[in-house]
């Protein structure tokens, strides 16, 4: 029974993905917008399909892992030092500005001071697959609009690493600055431990048998989840075991084969992700978020593509570079999603924080994705002079 009832549920969430990404595709939307539409309709507070989203939350949790095992495997050390030089500035100016915008909001609306902290944190990332999906291949990897957008977004991930490490510390209980601290140490021991392991053994297996691909797939999944499991045990979060597996193999020349196996994957978690965060949202606070999520999402469609616009002129970048660089960071992020959820768990804000924080998201979803398409290059444009793959 129970199998069958997983099955059925596969069913109901990818068909119904398919058929509402479609029609979200048709719109010039982010299919992730599909995914936790689809999540509320289905879940227990639409049709009741779904009266218990926690087992597809668990499922789901799977994908947030492969999120961050593949974001550190994109972080080659002398790439990532690049980018830090080039970047760094803008990135942590603007998510000071941002950071401050929320927290003000959160403060204002009488949420307590962990919750407002929280809420003006997840104000400073930027949405990855917006940022990067909506950009034309050649413009993402040859121009110089693209290597900005990703120096920013690389540097937010750092910033989002930061504070999945606090969350994790928090929800230890007992004393706050005492956990954090163990934190700070467990992590330099579990990535000491993990070269070793990756330098003598892994690698080695690597090499004897790089020809036989479905061996290589099966040991990066072990690999990313034997670690993030590790990681647990010696008390870091699983999504913390994940991107140091992730980063010690970044270097390797594999590296690039495991990052395109493993994308479907991570994709069919992600998407039960979203779905999950659809299906877990209780329509009945709508009557409480509804003003501050909304002045949230107003203010993150107008002042980031300001602030981004005027630091990067700063720096001296054209004004069509910095602002339309701006445009397309104009949005949350859906690490803040992850990290709401997230927080959640660790007992640091309340589900009605929560749910602010993904209403706010979703609507600059919606609203930025319609920006960038009708105004930049897209792959999905509306016009004929817009449209680049």
């Amino acid at each position: 029974m129970a199998e069958q009832s997983i099955q059925f549920s596969i069913f109901l969430i990818f068909t119904g993905a398919a058929i509402f990404a479609t029609f979200a595709l048709y719109a010039r939307q982010a299919m992730l917008v599909a995914y936790i539409v689809l999540g509320l309709i289905l879940g227990p507070s639409g049709m009741g399909f779904f009266s218990d989203a926690e087992l597809i939350s668990d499922i789901s949790n799977i994908g947030i892992i492969f999120l961050l095992y593949l974001l550190g495997l994109d972080l080659l050390p002398q790439q990532l030092w690049q980018m830090l030089r080039e970047a760094t500035v803008v990135t942590l100016l603007s998510s000071g500005v941002f950071c401050l915008i929320g927290f003000t909001i959160g403060f204002i609306f009488g949420y307590e001071l962990l919750q407002a902290i929280l809420i003006g944190a997840v104000m400073m990332f930027s949405s990855t697959i917006i940022g990067l999906k909506l950009l034309p291949t050649t413009t993402l990897h040859h121009k110089h609009t693209g290597q900005i957008i990703i120096s920013i977004l690389l540097i937010q991930d750092l910033i989002a690493i930061v504070i999945l490490l606090l969350l994790q510390g928090y929800g230890k209980g007992g004393n706050l600055v005492v956990d954090i601290v163990m934190q700070l140490i467990y992590l330099p021991v579990l990535v000491g431990i993990v070269y070793l392991i990756e330098r003598f053994v892994l690698i080695k297996l690597i090499q004897r048998f790089d020809e036989i691909h479905e061996y290589i797939f099966l040991l990066a999944i072990a690999w990313c989840l034997g670690i993030a499991e590790f990681a647990h045990y010696v008390g870091l979060s699983h999504e913390i075991g994940a991107f140091v597996a992730g980063v010690t193999l970044a270097s390797s020349p594999i590296a690039l084969f495991i990052t395109e196996r493993l994308k479907p994957l991570r994709d069919f978690f992600l998407i039960i992700f979203f779905f999950s965060l659809g299906a877990g949202f209780n329509l009945s606070v709508i009557k409480e978020i509804f003003i501050p999520g909304t002045i949230l999402a107003v203010l993150v469609l107008v002042c980031k593509p300001l602030v981004f616009g005027w630091l990067l002129r700063r720096e001296g970048e054209k004004k069509y570079v910095s602002f339309e660089t701006g445009f397309r960071l104009g949005q949350i992020s859906e690490f803040s999603l992850l990290i709401a959820v997230l927080a959640v768990n660790s007992g640091f804000i309340d589900e009605k924080t929560s749910y602010l924080i993904q209403f706010a998201t979703l609507l600059t979803f919606i609203v930025s994705s319609y920006i960038i398409v009708m105004r930049y290059p897209t792959p999905i444009s509306v016009r004929d002079r817009l449209r680049r793959d």
